[in-house]
């Protein structure tokens, strides 16, 4: 997710290269304008005093490109960075971080729609498998699955808490069918016991063994949350 290029330096290119627009009596750049700076990059939007500010379009030299807000120079507001890889983040950008509400996709497909602090998934989010149409839907912490969450799949769905990207402790398992398993994740070392199940995108080196408990009858809680869904 990193960008290729920067658009942070320019306090001082912005006086190099070449530009075309309006200035102040000052002679700083100040309103619409356009700039080709030394390096390829350019910009074209608005300017205050002498720094991007306002509505504007920044092209890396090397293919990744943001439209949106601008303020003191910075990524500030709403805006969309493209990629070179083909991924996009479309939401509130905080001096040039990813910060506030919104939604990433990914080159391989991959969605993520949520929360996001200083560049990484922190507080509410869903993230959507592209290859298995399966989610997960709940807290992140630093850009990993924590806390409370679910996992959302075809014909059933994964209840409980995560941590390091992956179930751990009390969960259920609640089938369309009816009924829900109870039971706890274990997550141990690898070499001591194994489960052919995958959850979540990185994670320590540690495999997860589901600990089956009891079975019950869906709840009408459960039943609720899953037409809403439907719905």
């Amino acid at each position: 997710m990193s960008e290729v290029g920067s658009d942070e330096f320019e306090d001082e290119l912005s006086k190099l290269g070449e530009y075309e627009g309006q200035r102040n009596d000052a002679g700083e750049r100040h309103g619409g304008g356009k700039a080709i700076l030394p390096n390829g990059d350019n910009y074209q939007g608005q300017y205050e005093f002498g720094k991007r500010c306002g509505k504007g379009t920044y092209r890396f030299q090397k293919g990744a490109r943001y439209e949106g807000d601008y303020k003191n120079n910075l990524k500030h507001g709403e805006g969309i960075f493209y990629y070179p890889d083909g991924s996009k983040y479309e939401g509130s950008w905080v001096e040039n971080m990813r910060h506030g509400h919104g939604i990433y996709t990914y080159a391989n497909g991959d969605t993520y729609d949520g929360e996001w602090l200083s560049d990484m998934r922190h507080g509410q989010g869903i993230y959507h498998y592209q290859e298995t149409g399966s989610k997960y839907r709940g807290s992140w912490v630093n850009g990993q699955m924590e806390s409370a969450g679910e996992y959302l799949h075809s014909n059933h769905r994964y209840e409980g808490n995560f941590t390091n990207n992956k179930p751990y402790g009390p969960g259920k398992y609640v089938f369309d069918i009816g009924c829900e398993q109870h039971g706890e994740f274990l997550q141990i070392e690898k070499g001591e016991d194994l489960s052919d199940m995958e959850w979540g995108e990185s994670g320590p080196p540690t495999t997860l063994k589901w600990v089956p408990k009891s079975i019950t009858n869906e709840t009408a809680g459960d039943r609720d949350t899953a037409s809403q869904e439907e719905g």
